[in-house]
C-alpha cells in the first residue's frame, strides 16, 4: 500500500482562509458587532466594478451528445433520428469563457482593489467587505489572488514533518491515471493544474463563502441577523468552509454496497470488470443506455470534457467518486430521471434525494429532439 504524503497539507489548509481588507465600524444597534465599511474613493471604485461583474448564465459552448439508448460508442454526436424516440440524447456542456466585456470588468475590479488595499494593515484587512456577503458571492479569483497569490505558488514540503521525502512516497492522487508529475498543493491541484482546468470550473468562492473573524460562527456574521443561519450554513463552527457542501461533493465514500455486481472498493473491483477493450468499467452501467446519464451539468464542472476523458479511464470517475475518501458517507447526489428508471420503488439509500441539481448550480441543459 502506497504511503500518503502529508507534505504541505497543513500549511495549505491554514492559508485557505480569505483575508482581503477593510476598516470596521460598529453596528448602531449593537456596538459590539463590527460592520465592514468602505474606505475611500478607491474602495468605492472597487465596489462599483464588482457590482457590475455579473457573469452571464452558462450556455452550451462545447457539447457532447450521448443517446441514452444508443450502443454506438463511436457516435459522439448522434443525429436525432439515430436515437430512440423515448430516450432523447443528453447534451453535456462546458461553461463558456468570459466575454471581453466581462474580462474588462474583472480587470477594473482588480485594479481598484489593488489601489484600495495598498499599505493597509492586517487588522483592517481581516474585515474587508470581500470577506462578507454580498461582495464575496461575486468576487473573482483574480480579486482573491490580489492578496492571496501565495496560495498558487506554495509547494509541498520536500520532507514531511514525519521525515518522509516527497520523492519517495506517493500522494493518493499520484496513484491515478489522471495525474502526472510531482506532488502539488491542494489549491493548485483544484484550480490551476491542467487536469483541473479540463474537468472543473471551480472558483475560490465555491468553497469560501465568508466567515466571521471573531467566532467563526455562521450564526454571528456581519450583515445578517444573529442566529438566522440556514440549516445548511455557508461555513461551520470553527471551519472556514462547510465541508458537507464542498469537500464531500467529491471526497465522499465510494458506495459500492449500493451497486449490483460491485463487491469492493473500485480500485479492487475494477480488476474483474476492465480489460483492454473495456477501459472504463463505470460505463458498463453508466454509459449509453445505462443508469444516471444526466450528470455533471452543473456550473462547477466541465461536463463535456468529463464525458470525453472518461472514455479512456475509470480514474476520471473514481478520482472524485470515492478516490480520496474523507468521509464515511457518500454525497447524496440528485437522482436525475433516466429511461426505464423504476419510479415506483426507490432503494432505501436513495430515499429523500432530489431529482434535480441545486438551483444555484444548475446549468441550462436540454434533451436533443
Amino acid at each position: 500500500m502506497a504511503l500518503i504524503s502529508v507534505a504541505g497539507f497543513a500549511s495549505a489548509a491554514a492559508l485557505a482562509v480569505f483575508a482581503l481588507f477593510n476598516v470596521t465600524t460598529r453596528d448602531s444597534n449593537n456596538p459590539n458587532i463590527p460592520v465592514a465599511v468602505q474606505l475611500d474613493s478607491a474602495s468605492q471604485a472597487s465596489q462599483k466594478a464588482t457590482d457590475k461583474l455579473v457573469i452571464a448564465p452558462v450556455e452550451k459552448v462545447e457539447t457532447v451528445k450521448v443517446a441514452a439508448s444508443s450502443k454506438d460508442e463511436k457516435a459522439a454526436e448522434p443525429q436525432a433520428d439515430e436515437a430512440d424516440e423515448d430516450a432523447p440524447a443528453i447534451i453535456y456542456t462546458n461553461p463558456p469563457s468570459r466575454t471581453p466585456a466581462e474580462q474588462k470588468l474583472v480587470d477594473q475590479a482588480v485594479a481598484a482593489l489593488k489601489a484600495e488595499v495598498k499599505g493597509i494593515d492586517y487588522e483592517r484587512a481581516r474585515f474587508h467587505r470581500l470577506h462578507f456577503k454580498p461582495a464575496i458571492t461575486k468576487a473573482s479569483n483574480e480579486e482573491c489572488l490580489v492578496c492571496h497569490e501565495e496560495i498558487m505558488t506554495r509547494k509541498p514540503r520536500k520532507v514531511s514533518i514525519a521525515g518522509a521525502k516527497a520523492d519517495n512516497v506517493l500522494a493518493w492522487y499520484q496513484t491515478l491515471d489522471t495525474y502526472k508529475g510531482n506532488q502539488q498543493s491542494f489549491h493548485y491541484r483544484h484550480l490551476e493544474s491542467d487536469y483541473a482546468k479540463k474537468v472543473m470550473n471551480l472558483s475560490c468562492v465555491f468553497c469560501h463563502k465568508g466567515n466571521d473573524i471573531r467566532e467563526e460562527s455562521p450564526d454571528m456574521t456581519s450583515g445578517q441577523k444573529h442566529f438566522t443561519a440556514p440549516a445548511t450554513p455557508d461555513f461551520t463552527l470553527r471551519k472556514m468552509v462547510n465541508p458537507s457542501t464542498t469537500c464531500l461533493r467529491c471526497h465522499g465514500k465510494f458506495p459500492y454496497e449500493n451497486m449490483d455486481g460491485v463487491e469492493d472498493n473500485w480500485n479492487i473491483a475494477r480488476k474483474d470488470i476492465e480489460d483492454e477493450d473495456v477501459k472504463n468499467g463505470c460505463l458498463t452501467c453508466h454509459g449509453e443506455g445505462g443508469f444516471r446519464p444526466d450528470r455533471h451539468n452543473v456550473t462547477y464542472l466541465n461536463a463535456a470534457n468529463i464525458e470525453e476523458l472518461a472514455k479512456e479511464s475509470s480514474d476520471v470517475c473514481f478520482g472524485c467518486h470515492g478516490g480520496r475518501q474523507w468521509y464515511r458517507v457518500s454525497y447524496p447526489y440528485p437522482r436525475h430521471p433516466w429511461p426505464d428508471m423504476d419510479t415506483e420503488e426507490t432503494p432505501d439509500w436513495a430515499k429523500g434525494r432530489s431529482t434535480s441539481s441545486e438551483p444555484q448550480y444548475q446549468r441550462k441543459t436540454q434533451a436533443a429532439k
